[in-house]
C-alpha cells in the first residue's frame, strides 16, 4: 500500500512539473487504453477462476444490489449538493 501511495505522489509531482506540455496531452488517450487493458485482464482473471464462475449467481445478485445502492446514493448526494451549493441561477 505504501508503494502505491509513493508512486501516486511521484506521479502528481511529475504531472505538476510537466503541466501544459504536449506530452501531457497524450495522457488522455493512454489513460483510456490503460483502463481498457486493466478491465480486459480483470475479466480474464475472473473467467479463469472456476470457483467464482460456479458461484456467479450468488455473487451476482449481491454485486447488483451494491451497485444499485451505490448509484442511488450518488444521485441523492448530487441532489443534496446541488440544493446546498448552487444558487437559483445555477452557478456557484
Amino acid at each position: 500500500m505504501l508503494r502505491i501511495l509513493v508512486l501516486l505522489i511521484i506521479g502528481i509531482g511529475v504531472g505538476v512539473l510537466l503541466r501544459g506540455r504536449s506530452c501531457i496531452k497524450a495522457t488522455k488517450w493512454s489513460i483510456q487504453a490503460t483502463v481498457c487493458l486493466l478491465l480486459f485482464v480483470f475479466g480474464v482473471s475472473i473467467g479463469s477462476n472456476r470457483d467464482l464462475i460456479d458461484n456467479l449467481y450468488n455473487f451476482g445478485w449481491q454485486a447488483m444490489v451494491i451497485a444499485c445502492l451505490g448509484v442511488a446514493g450518488s444521485i441523492v448526494a448530487a441532489w443534496v449538493a446541488q440544493r446546498l451549493f448552487l444558487k437559483k441561477g445555477g452557478k456557484l
